[in-house]
């Protein structure tokens, strides 16, 4: 036989095999995936009651809105769904008036109602979870916020769905605001997935606000098919720097840190297993900007977002008070033009004298090193 069609034959040999590897690899991993879907759904759905049930609990001061408006918000919502709420922090940001806002896990719907209360009768939120029980309890509720808010009609609804598959579920491309999370991607098999089809249907400008849990180091394998640990969101949680890294190659922003504390571990029986990974609850934010960036430019907060008439704590690194110009690098510039938050700034270009202007480029930040140095410093956490 002659030698080329032996390399040709070689060679359709050897990508058979690739594509047999790859179906059964892909196949490998459907079945673990579906393994733990079934896991966190009994957990979520029949093992947890209350919120007290969980073995994990964040510093409670990560949970404590600062607003009024928000606090009155959350202080409306029924007690049969607030005791059910698994969270590990605090996703609700600002301005969100008029708002198209989607929760990835939402639970028993307690952000959700809270949510739609805030984003008004304008607004719409969608809520979608996996677990039937915690949809019910969501659901049977929608009548009773929708009057208690003085609303014509519903402004908020839930669906079933798995959050790596937001289109299939019908949520559309570019069609959402906001999505916020709270401490469920760290439930999830696959969060590339899950950070992928966020970015598939934020709007331009949109952004993705979400507390979650994450780790010191990477979670080693052994501990993933612990159905306690995985549920309490500690197999599952992703190393910090991970993040940073997924968001820039599906075309995030840099991710903004906006809260972070420790997460406290008590039992002996997990923190054997776990050897030693510390844990903490962290918020971030990241936008989905558009294709052409804006260049550095001096912003001025004119102080007409709800809550925040004196200044805007955007991030851990800015803090912009009302009337005071600030130097902002190109993606902050960008970030602030394209979003929802246009029409808070004055954007001013920065002028040749300008040009040994300093202003602050958003950097990696290690949350554990974070909150270390401010509990060194005895000051409190944003």
């Amino acid at each position: 036989m002659p030698l080329i069609c032996l390399l040709s034959l070689r060679s359709s040999d050897e990508a058979g095999e690739e594509r047999f590897r790859q179906t059964q690899q892909a196949e490998r991993m459907a079945t673990e995936n579906g393994i733990i879907f079934d896991s966190v759904k009994n957990y979520y759905g029949k093992e947890l009651q209350r919120t007290e049930d969980c073995k994990v609990q964040s510093c409670p001061k990560s949970k404590i809105p600062s607003q009024k408006h928000v606090m009155e918000a959350l202080e409306m919502v029924h007690e049969q769904v607030s005791t059910r709420h698994y969270g590990c922090g605090l996703v609700i940001p600002e301005k969100l008036g008029g708002m198209h806002v989607l929760d990835l896990g939402s639970g028993s719907g307690r952000d959700c109602f809270a949510l739609s209360k805030l984003v008004g009768q304008n607004g719409f939120v969608t809520g979608m979870d996996m677990t039937d029980e915690q949809l019910k309890v969501a659901r049977d509720y929608v009548d009773y916020h929708t009057e208690k808010f003085g609303y014509s009609t519903p402004n908020v609804k839930f669906i079933q769905g798995y959050i790596e598959k937001l289109t299939e579920a019908g949520i559309p491309e570019d069609s959402q605001d906001i999505i916020v999370s709270n401490c469920v991607i760290c439930l999830c098999p696959d969060k590339k997935s899950v950070l992928k089809e966020a970015y598939k249907v934020l709007k331009v400008g949109g952004e993705l606000y979400f507390s979650d849990m994450y780790a010191d180091r990477k979670v080693p394998e052994s501990v993933y098919h612990d159905e306690v640990l995985w549920g309490e969101g500690l197999s599952g949680a992703l190393y910090w720097k991970e993040l940073y890294s997924l968001a820039k190659e599906i075309g995030f922003s840099q991710p903004r840190l906006v809260m972070a504390s420790p997460m406290l571990v008590d039992q002996e029986d997990f923190r054997q297993k776990l050897g030693g990974i510390k844990y903490a609850s962290v918020t971030y934010r990241l936008f989905k900007l558009p294709k052409v960036r804006q260049p550095a430019r001096h912003v001025v907060y004119q102080g007409g977002i709800i809550g925040f008439p004196d200044c805007l704590r955007f991030d851990h690194q800015n803090v912009l008070k009302t009337s005071e110009v600030v130097s902002v690098d190109d993606e902050f510039s960008t970030i602030l033009s394209s979003s929802r938050f246009a029409d808070e700034f004055d954007f001013q270009p920065i002028s040749k004298q300008d040009d040994c202007c300093c202003f602050t480029e958003a950097v990696e930040v290690d949350p554990f090193q974070y909150f270390a140095e401010k509990q060194d410093k005895g000051e409190i956490l944003i």
